[in-house]
């Protein structure tokens, strides 16, 4: 090799480690188990509203229990969570064992990968629907 291609490669690799944090997930992969698991509860994106369960546009940074108009258990909001990557899929993978006493009835996802998938679609989504 080169050292006009090692320079490339090496410009190329520090590109990569400096540019942003990407989710560990596929949003689109994400998209999907929300669409075939989610969306019987939840909606996301322009024009969310509440349904059987909250809207979860913004969710990262939001406090638990905190949608407007949405009526909560006691446990979600006194559960004093902030939705985060690590919150969220410590939640989703049990919701009652994470939350006893919460409302959202659903099993939880059993695979790191799927709730790695639904974070990186969901987080995408900025408080008015639309994405970052």
């Amino acid at each position: 090799m080169n050292q006009k291609s090692i320079v490339l490669v090496a410009a190329g690799m520090l590109a990569l480690m400096a540019g942003p944090a990407l989710a560990a997930g596929d949003p689109a992969a994400g998209e999907q188990i929300f669409n075939h698991t989610c969306k019987l509860c939840h909606r996301i994106g322009p024009g969310a509203a509440n349904f059987v369960g909250p809207e979860l546009n913004g969710i990262d940074g939001r406090k638990s229990g905190s949608a407007p108009g949405y009526d909560y258990s006691d446990a979600n909001k006194n559960s004093g969570i902030t939705w985060n990557e690590q919150t969220f899929k410590k939640y989703i993978e049990n919701p009652q064992a994470d939350i006893p006493g919460t409302k959202m009835l659903f099993p939880g996802l059993p695979k790191e990968s799927d709730r790695d998938n639904i974070w990186a679609y969901i987080s995408q989504f900025k408080a008015d629907g639309s994405k970052k």
